[in-house]
């Protein structure tokens, strides 16, 4: 059995099967696992990289049906049932009797891919340290510079989405040029300037009312500037032009707009949305491809009523371990389950003490309360005692004193 990606939905799935009668290779680029919801905190200074990674092999020491394979997927043949891999030395062929396609998502910039140069996305560590070395970096630059304007411009950052990526980014990037950097420049004078962008009328989509105008009045009580119902135009090197008219002159531009499948997915010889996803059966198999099941950001197939379900972390979770349960049914000749997703809500952090949340989409929460179930679940579902215990004295350090110690450039 083969599983593509490491992601959240690949390691629910293999760790499903850890200990199973069945082999099982796991087939990811990187070496670790990456708790991708605390991205934007590595971009911030707030955490260092590996406390939100987690080695693979070490998840799976104990399991001696599961084996790790560092490589990139370059080729799908689905009739022939193998795939190729590649790494730095070499290109392989491996084949599978079971495929369980978890390639995880990319930035989709709706049809704009000229705003790729220009934009930085937060989909890996590798984004987030490079986010990190530049904002520090403007930093620096501002310190230098004679004009004015350069440094409003080096101080300048838009954030493009009001998904909870964005408010977090936005909330996190404030507080980090205005609480933390600003205090260790004293001889000058330098105020970062924070705008959050997005094209509908309001924040956070999925959200009631009353908790999307809760977000976007606490963004503003932060001091970032929210402006609705505008998208971006035109970007270009230090400039955001945006369909109302306005011109952001800013040398960082964060994209958190959009997702869309893994290009991988068009090796899954079935016709993709506009997004990018593979419709699947209600038991997440292929049409045609009863062996082959598709997890995560990849997949789409649609709720009761008609809508698909999101590109988010808690159904590709509970996807990855539908697929496995279903192969492990195949095998035993038992019937499969229809995938069933249990929301238990949604919830987004602003800055300090400032939160929303829409707890099993009954219970509203906001402010410090919201803030707390924030932390709560998001360290019960980092992997590692010792990353937890790191992440929560950063956490409690940052609060006690609006200090970031990662405050490191590291050009690459």
């Amino acid at each position: 059995m083969l599983i593509i990606g490491a992601g959240f939905a690949g390691l629910v799935a293999a760790r499903r099967l850890a200990g199973k009668a069945v082999d099982v290779i796991l087939v990811d680029r990187h070496n670790y696992h990456t708790f991708t919801p605390l991205l934007y905190q590595v971009a911030t200074c707030a955490l260092d990289p590996s406390e939100i990674a987690y080695p693979i092999r070490g998840i799976f020491k104990n399991a001696g049906n599961v084996f790790t394979l560092l490589a990139e997927v370059v080729d799908i043949r689905l009739e022939e049932r193998r795939v190729a891999l590649k790494t730095s030395a070499l290109e392989r062929w491996e084949t599978f009797d079971y495929l369980v396609f978890a390639a995880g998502s990319r930035p989709w910039y709706f049809g704009r891919e000229d705003f790729s140069r220009h934009v930085f996305n937060l989909r890996s560590l590798e984004d987030a340290v490079d986010l990190r070395n530049h904002i520090l970096t403007q930093f620096e630059i501002a310190a230098m510079q004679a004009d004015s304007v350069e440094t409003r411009s080096c101080l300048t950052i838009v954030v493009v989405g009001g998904g909870p990526t964005g408010l977090e980014t936005a909330g996190a990037v404030f507080e980090l040029y205005n609480h933390v950097l600003r205090q260790e420049f004293p001889l000058y004078d330098l105020n970062a300037r924070v705008v959050l962008v997005e094209a509908m009328d309001h924040l956070l989509d999925p959200y009631p009312a009353k908790l999307q105008q809760a977000a976007a009045d606490q963004l503003r009580s932060l001091g970032v500037e929210v402006r609705l119902g505008a998208r971006v135009d035109q970007v270009g090197d230090g400039v955001v032009a945006l369909t109302d008219g306005a011109r952001i002159e800013a040398r960082t531009i964060i994209w958190s707009a959009g997702v869309q499948a893994s290009s991988l997915a068009q090796f899954l010889d079935t016709p993709q949305r506009a997004d990018g996803r593979v419709p699947v059966e209600v038991n997440l198999a292929l049409k045609n491809y009863p062996n082959v099941f598709v997890v995560g950001d990849s997949v789409y197939l649609e709720d009761p009523q008609g809508c698909p379900y999101p590109m988010m972390i808690p159904p590709a979770m509970q996807q990855g371990d539908i697929a496995a349960r279903n192969i492990l049914a195949m095998l035993d000749g038992r019937p499969q389950m229809a995938f069933k997703y249990k929301d238990r809500g949604l919830m987004a952090t602003i800055g300090r003490s400032r939160a929303v949340a829409w707890l099993y989409n009954s219970l509203p929460l906001q402010g410090p309360l919201a803030w707390l179930v924030w932390l709560v679940f998001h360290l019960l579902t980092l992997l590692g005692f010792r990353n937890r215990l790191n992440v929560v004295v950063n956490w409690a350090w940052n609060y006690l004193t609006y200090d970031r110690g990662v405050r490191i450039i590291l050009s690459r």
